[in-house]
């Protein structure tokens, strides 16, 4: 149970009102660039990985085109 034996709660402490021309504007947050697939491709790991399936696809055609 509340003790109320001190009497009323003090009230708090009025805000302060500032005026509106001296209200500092919010600024939108800013977003991070966007990246797209041409960022994915510029990868080291990725273009060796293209770079390897894109040579077998390149030896298969030719031993197709030639060898049989």
């Amino acid at each position: 149970m509340l003790d109320t034996s001190q009497g009323e709660p003090s009230a708090p402490a009025p805000v302060a009102q500032t005026p509106l021309a001296q209200t500092p504007i919010a600024q939108p947050p800013v977003a991070p660039e966007a990246r797209g697939c041409l960022f994915a491709l510029s990868q080291p790991p990725l273009m060796i990985f293209l770079g390897v399936i894109g040579t077998l696809l390149l030896l298969a055609a030719v031993h197709d085109l030639y060898l049989l």
